[in-house]
């Protein structure tokens, strides 16, 4: 039976506003030195991982510099191995100088992890369990996942324009309960002889699952101006294809958060271009795109660079509290986007097909860009 975890809290918003630039505007085709002074200094540890990740890091670190040199911030870079790369190097996923970097940092910024090459190791080392092990360690709880349908690529969306267009929502996503991490599990037979798996699925009151629809309606009490719903997760994961727009903030437990979230960046028009953060009470926060490594395309110049390049701006905006160089960011991809350039998972007739370096590089112009954005 589905159980009762979507939320519907309507007065919360998205995490960068994406909308449209009003207009384009050219702009010299370099790159300006900036003459800011630094003013704040901060530490992000980088964690590249697998397949298309070091691609992705790379085009998101140069964003992050430029961007810090004209806004007076100065950021220290420390680059350390994590699933599969650090299998390969250590024999682990994560080994314990990533994860003392991680947790000494004033942010993380991770690109991917995975791969074919690993897919039959045992789970304790596999990549993703040093993903797990990086949340937990990091003590990140709350995972923010926006979805919002750009006017520039509604026609990338596999729904209809007219229910695409205008979808602006996000997914705030349990991270560390469920069934993920419940015990007991395991294997085992039953009482015919056969084989059987069993997992458990269990929260505490901090974390509610089903706890949810008791506490948050409590709660909701000291929010009479946030509109509020319950829904159950099959009815959600129906509605988000039928109509997306009712939609401004999905909270929910872990594995519903998960599945939604990537059924959510489709109607987007492509995972490639969707960021994340992962948040905990204190301490550095984890932020990452939704897309997976893609093995395929790994050192071809094809990934999209987009989600990680957003997910700078998320690191800026939540994990360091500087929303002017976020905005900087995201006004800069709207940008990029709004002069057609495109990588070849948001291709359409008509614009410009670029590579993952390219895309950086008209990035950084439109960072640079010394003429207002309009929105």
């Amino acid at each position: 039976m589905a159980a009762s975890v979507q939320l519907n809290l309507r007065s919360f918003k998205a995490p960068f506003n994406l909308k449209p630039i009003a207009k384009q505007f050219s702009r010299p085709g370099r790159i300006r030195c900036a003459a800011t002074t630094p003013t704040k200094r901060y530490s992000i540890t980088l964690l590249p991982g697998d397949g298309i990740g070091p691609e992705v890091i790379t085009v998101a670190k140069n964003v992050l510099k430029l961007v810090g040199s004209l806004e007076g911030i100065e950021f220290s870079f420390q680059e350390m191995p994590m699933g599969g790369a650090a299998l390969d190097l250590t024999g682990v996923p994560l080994p314990e100088e990533t994860l003392s970097a991680a947790q000494r940092a004033d942010a993380v910024l991770l690109g991917a992890i995975g791969g074919y090459k690993w897919d039959k190791n045992e789970k304790h080392l596999k990549p993703e369990t040093g993903l797990l092990q990086l949340r937990e360690g990091l003590k990140v709880f709350a995972n923010l996942r926006p979805a919002t349908v750009l006017p520039q690529l509604v026609d990338s969306s596999t729904l209809k324009k007219d229910v695409a267009e205008g979808v602006d929502l996000i997914v705030v996503r349990e991270l560390t309960g469920g069934i993920y991490f419940g015990k007991p599990r395991g294997f085992g037979t039953n009482e015919k002889g056969e084989d059987i798996g069993f997992n458990t699925e269990v929260y505490s009151t901090h974390e509610a699952s089903m706890l949810w629809r008791k506490r948050v309606t409590a709660i909701a009490s000291e929010y009479p101006d946030v509109e509020l719903s319950h829904m159950y997760v099959d009815n959600a994961a129906m509605q988000l294809v039928r109509y997306p727009k009712q939609f401004d903030t999905i909270v929910t437990n872990n594995i519903f958060g998960d599945i939604l979230s990537d059924e959510a960046s489709m109607i987007t028009g492509s995972i490639g271009m969707l960021p994340s953060a992962s948040l905990g009470e204190s301490g550095p926060g984890l932020f990452e795109p939704i897309h997976g490594s893609a093995p395929d395309i790994a050192g071809q110049d094809k990934a999209n660079p987009l989600a990680t390049i957003l997910s700078a701006a998320m690191l800026l905006k939540y994990g360091l509290g500087e929303a002017n160089a976020a905005n900087r960011i995201e006004n800069a991809v709207l940008d990029t986007l709004n002069r057609g350039f495109r990588t070849g998972d948001i291709y359409s007739t008509g614009n410009k097909l670029v590579g993952c370096k390219e895309m950086g590089e008209e990035v950084l112009k439109s960072v640079d860009s010394p003429v207002p954005t309009a929105i």
